[in-house]
C-alpha cells in the first residue's frame, strides 16, 4: 500500500490516516510524486501547492499524535479550479493579467473541505475566464490533455480537476458547473461528478471586489466535486452541504431526505429533444438503465424531458442579456482567439430589452415548475451528460457549426442547470478506447437519490480510473 497511496479511494485514504496506518505526510508525498510523473503529460495542475500541502499534512499528523479526532477527509489531497479562491494563492481564472491576484481567504467550499481535513494540493486548469469554450485551454497555462487520448478534449470547464482525479494526481477535485462544466469532463475522463441543487452548497462567486454578479450568475453556477468513485463523491457531498453566512442562497436542507416508496421510477431520455445522439452514448445510457433495472428500479423510456428547447432558448437570452454590458471589456482579457466562443453566442442571441427580460424571468420560473411536476412523477431521470464521445479540442470555437454541435451535445446539462436540479455523472464503461457515462438527475435537494442510483450503476459496471495518460 505504501507504494501506491495515490491509487486508494478518498474514503480509504482518510480512513488510513485516521487509523494511523499511514501518515498524512506520506499520503501527500505520494500524490506529489504522481504529479511529478504525470502532470507534464496532461498539464492539469497549474499552481502546485507542494510546501503548503506538506505543512498541512504535518499539522494533521501532529493532531493525530496528540489524540485529536480527525475529520472525514483527513489528509485527502484535492485540486481546486482556477476560479475558486485558496487563501494566499492567486486566483487567476487562467488570465495573464490576474496571475498576481492573491486570494485573502478560502472560498466557502474550499474552507469546508479543509475543515473536514482535506488538503489543497494545487489549482487546476480551465478555459480562460471560463468563457473561452468547453475545451480546457487557458491563456496563462495552455492546453490540458485528455488522459485517455490526447487528441480529444478532456471537456470543461472543470477539465483540469477531472484529469487530475482520473490520473491519480488528486483524490478529489473541486470544480463548478453552470451547464455541464463538472458533468461533461467527468464523462470525458471516466470519473464521477456532482452538480448539486441550486442552494445546496455555499459559495462566493464574486469575481473581483465586493459586488455580486447578476441573477443568472447567482443561480446557474454551482460548485461541485469530482471523484473516482461514487462513495468518494458522496463523502465530499456530505462535507460540502450546509450553510455559510457568506452565501445567503445556501439553505439548511438535510443532506438526506425522507425515503420514497419503491420501486423508484426512472425516466430514461437517451436523446433529449430528439436532436440526435451518438450510438456509443445511446449504448451507455442503455447500459446504465439495465444496471438500474437489475438494482430494482422501475426504469421507463419516456419521450422527452419537459420543454427542453424552450429552456435552452431562455437560458441563452438571459445569460447573454446579463453579460452584454461587460462584454467589450471582458473580451480583451481572453487572449488571441479566446473570444470566439462567446462572440458567436452574442451574434446569434441578441440581448433582451427590460420588458423582454422580465418576461424571460417569468418563463424561467414556468420551466422550473414544469420540471418539478415531471420529477414529481419520475423522481429520477437518466440521460447523457454529452450526446457524443469526447470531441476534438477547440471544436466549439472553430466555427459556427462546431459551436452549435457542442451546444447541442451538452443540452441536457444546460437544461438541468437552468432548472436548478442535481445531477450525478457516473462512468458506464469504455467504447473505442474512450470512457462512456451517463448522468442521473433528481428532484431539487434529492442528491441522495441521485447518488444512490449512481452507486447502483457503479456497483454493476465498475470504476474506470485511475488511468495512466495515453498519447
Amino acid at each position: 500500500m505504501q507504494d501506491a497511496l495515490w491509487k486508494l479511494p478518498a474514503t480509504a485514504q482518510a480512513e488510513a490516516v485516521r487509523a494511523g496506518k499511514i501518515s498524512a505526510a506520506e499520503l501527500v508525498d505520494s500524490h506529489l510524486e504522481r504529479i511529478t510523473e504525470v502532470n507534464p503529460q496532461v498539464n492539469a495542475v497549474t499552481q502546485l501547492l507542494a510546501e503548503r500541502a506538506r505543512e498541512a499534512a504535518e499539522r494533521t499528523d501532529r493532531r493525530r499524535a496528540a489524540g485529536e479526532a480527525l475529520g472525514p477527509l483527513a489528509g485527502v489531497p484535492f485540486t481546486v479550479k482556477e476560479t475558486t479562491a485558496v487563501a494566499g494563492v492567486p486566483t487567476t481564472f487562467g488570465v495573464k493579467r490576474f496571475r498576481d491576484l492573491v486570494a485573502p481567504a478560502d472560498a466557502p467550499p474550499v474552507a469546508r473541505l479543509r475543515a473536514a481535513g482535506a488538503i489543497p494540493i494545487g489549482h487546476s486548469n480551465m478555459p480562460t475566464l471560463i468563457l473561452a469554450g468547453m475545451h480546457t485551454r487557458s491563456e496563462l497555462f495552455g492546453d490540458t490533455a485528455n488522459p485517455w487520448d490526447a487528441g480529444r478534449t478532456p471537456g470543461g470547464t472543470s477539465g483540469g480537476d477531472a484529469v487530475a482525479v482520473a490520473t491519480g494526481m488528486a483524490a478529489l477535485g473541486l470544480g463548478n458547473d453552470s451547464g455541464g462544466s463538472v458533468r461533461i469532463p467527468a464523462q470525458f475522463c471516466g470519473v464521477a461528478g456532482l452538480k448539486p441543487s441550486t442552494g445546496r452548497f455555499p459559495a462566493d462567486h464574486r469575481t473581483f471586489g465586493p459586488d455580486d454578479p447578476g441573477p443568472a450568475s447567482q443561480m446557474l453556477v454551482t460548485d461541485g466535486p469530482l471523484a473516482r468513485s461514487v462513495a468518494d463523491l458522496r463523502l465530499a457531498y456530505e462535507v460540502l452541504a450546509g450553510t455559510d453566512p457568506r452565501d445567503p442562497r445556501a439553505l439548511p436542507v438535510p443532506a438526506y431526505g425522507e425515503p420514497l416508496p419503491g420501486p423508484l421510477k426512472v425516466a430514461v431520455v437517451a436523446d433529449p429533444g430528439g436532436h440526435g445522439v451518438h450510438p456509443s452514448v445511446r449504448g451507455a445510457v442503455a447500459t446504465a438503465a439495465d444496471a438500474l433495472r437489475d438494482a430494482g428500479y422501475d426504469v421507463r423510456e419516456v419521450p422527452d424531458v419537459p420543454r427542453l428547447d424552450e429552456a435552452l432558448e431562455v437560458y441563452g437570452r438571459i445569460t447573454v442579456t446579463e453579460f452584454a454590458p461587460t462584454w467589450p471589456a471582458v473580451r480583451t482579457l481572453l487572449g488571441e482567439g479566446g473570444d470566439r466562443y462567446i462572440a458567436m453566442a452574442m451574434e446569434k442571441t441578441p440581448p433582451a430589452s427590460a420588458d423582454e427580460f422580465m418576461k424571460l424571468m417569468g418563463a424561467w420560473m414556468n420551466v422550473r415548475r414544469s420540471w418539478a411536476e415531471f420529477l414529481d412523477e419520475y423522481p429520477l431521470v437518466l440521460g447523457p451528460s454529452f450526446t457524443e464521445p469526447p470531441v476534438e479540442p477547440g471544436l466549439e470555437s472553430r466555427d459556427r457549426a462546431g459551436r452549435d454541435r457542442v451546444a447541442s451535445g451538452m443540452r441536457l446539462c444546460t437544461a438541468t442547470s437552468f432548472v436548478g436540479v442535481p445531477g450525478v455523472a457516473v462512468p458506464t464503461g469504455i467504447a473505442d478506447g474512450l470512457p462512456t457515462g451517463a448522468q442521473v438527475i433528481g428532484r431539487a435537494f434529492r442528491e441522495d437519490l441521485c447518488l444512490d442510483a449512481a452507486q447502483a450503476i457503479e456497483d454493476r459496471l465498475g470504476v474506470l480510473t485511475p488511468v495512466d495518460p495515453h498519447g
